[in-house]
C-alpha cells in the first residue's frame, strides 16, 4: 500500500489548547475576586458585572454582524472576559449609561477597529477604563465605602488607599495591611482583595494559561522600587506592602498585562515588559497627577510590545544578520 508523505507548516505538535478553554480558565480564576465583590458591594457588583458582559457581547455581535458583515465572534469568549475585566475596573454603582459607553469604546474602537481578537494593539478593558476615567473623572473616582449594610449605591463615598497616599498619608493608620490584603478598603469591583487575586494567579499558573514572567516581574519591580525609596525615607507612601496590596496592581499584573495579544512573545521580552509596567506604575503613583498608575503603565507598554518583540525574538536558523 502506497504511503503518502504529507508536508504541512508548523506547528506539528498540538497541545489541545483553544481560545475557549483559556477564556474559561481565566473566568474561573476571577471567581474569588468576584465573590469578594459580591460580599462587599452586594447586588451592585452583580448588576455592574452582568451589564458589562452583556454590553460587550452585544456590541461585538452587532458590529461584527451588521457593520463588518462577518460571522459573529462572540463564541470565542473574549468579549465576556473584556466585559468582566471592564466591570472589575469601575466603581460599584457607576451609572449604567457610562458603563455602556466604556464597553462600546473597548469593543468597537479598541478591539474591532483593528480587526478583532488577535489584532488589537491595546488591551480593550484597560483602554475602556482609561477612556471612562478621562471622560467621567468624577463618576470614576467616587468610591463607595465597603463592609456596610445595604447596597453600594447607598454607601458613603470614601477615599481609596492610593488616594490617601496622595492627599493625607497619615490617615492610613486607620487601615491595616491585613485589611488591604483581604479587601476591606474602598476601590473598584475587582481590585479589592489581593488575596483573592493571588488565588487566581495560582490557578492560572497551575493550568499553564500564563507564565510567571509578567506578573511576578511587575510585582517584584514595584516592591523593589518602592522598597529602595522606603529604606531611604520610611514614609507611608513608600511602603512596598501598601503598594502591592492596594489599588489595581494585582488585577492589572495578573489578568490584563498578561493578555496574549498585547504582551511580548518571548520570556526575555516579558521581563522587559514587566519591568517597564512596574516602573511606570510607581512613578505615576508617587509623582503623577493620578493616584493609580497601573492602567496607564499597561497601555504604554502595550504600545512598546511590537518593538520589544522585534529585539527579543530569536533569529531563525540560517538567517543572515546584517551588521550596521
Amino acid at each position: 500500500m502506497e504511503q503518502k508523505l504529507i508536508v504541512s507548516p508548523s506547528p506539528h505538535i498540538h497541545s489541545g489548547d483553544t481560545i475557549q478553554k483559556n477564556m474559561v480558565a481565566v473566568l474561573i480564576a476571577l471567581i474569588p475576586a468576584f465573590l469578594v465583590a459580591l460580599y462587599t458591594f452586594r447586588l451592585d457588583a452583580l448588576l455592574i458585572t452582568t451589564l458589562s458582559v452583556l454590553f460587550c457581547v452585544g456590541f461585538e455581535y452587532l458590529i461584527v454582524r451588521f457593520v463588518m458583515k462577518k460571522e459573529p465572534t462572540i463564541l470565542d469568549g473574549s468579549a465576556i472576559i473584556t466585559g468582566v475585566l471592564l466591570a472589575f475596573n469601575v466603581p460599584a454603582g457607576l451609572p449604567v449609561w457610562i458603563l455602556a459607553l466604556g464597553a462600546l469604546f473597548a469593543i468597537g474602537v479598541v478591539k474591532l477597529t483593528f480587526g478583532g481578537l488577535g489584532n488589537n494593539i491595546f488591551n480593550p478593558a484597560i483602554a475602556g477604563r482609561i477612556f471612562l476615567l478621562i471622560s467621567f473623572p468624577a463618576q470614576m473616582t467616587s468610591w463607595p465605602a465597603t463592609a456596610i449594610a445595604g447596597t453600594a449605591t447607598d454607601a458613603v463615598s470614601s477615599a481609596t488607599v492610593l488616594g490617601l497616599l496622595k492627599q493625607s498619608p497619615e490617615a492610613l493608620g486607620a487601615l491595616s495591611l491585613q485589611q488591604m490584603f483581604l479587601g476591606l478598603e474602598p476601590g473598584s469591583l475587582g481590585e479589592m482583595s489581593a488575596a483573592a487575586l493571588l488565588l487566581g494567579l495560582i490557578y492560572l499558573l497551575w493550568k499553564k494559561v500564563i507564565t510567571w514572567h509578567i506578573p511576578v516581574t511587575i510585582l517584584a519591580t514595584v516592591a523593589l522600587f518602592t522598597g529602595i525609596l522606603f529604606l531611604i525615607d520610611p514614609l507611608p507612601q513608600y511602603n512596598p506592602l501598601i503598594h502591592l496590596f492596594s489599588g489595581g496592581l494585582m488585577l492589572g499584573a495578573i489578568f490584563m498585562a498578561t493578555d496574549y495579544v498585547t504582551s511580548p512573545l518571548t520570556k526575555k521580552g516579558m521581563i522587559i515588559y514587566g519591568v517597564g509596567i512596574g516602573f511606570v506604575t510607581v512613578a505615576i503613583r508617587l509623582w503623577g497627577a493620578y493616584p493609580e498608575g497601573i492602567s496607564f503603565a499597561i497601555l504604554l507598554m502595550n504600545a512598546f510590545t511590537p518593538l520589544i518583540n522585534s529585539y527579543t525574538t530569536p533569529k531563525r536558523f540560517g538567517e543572515v544578520v546584517k551588521n550596521g
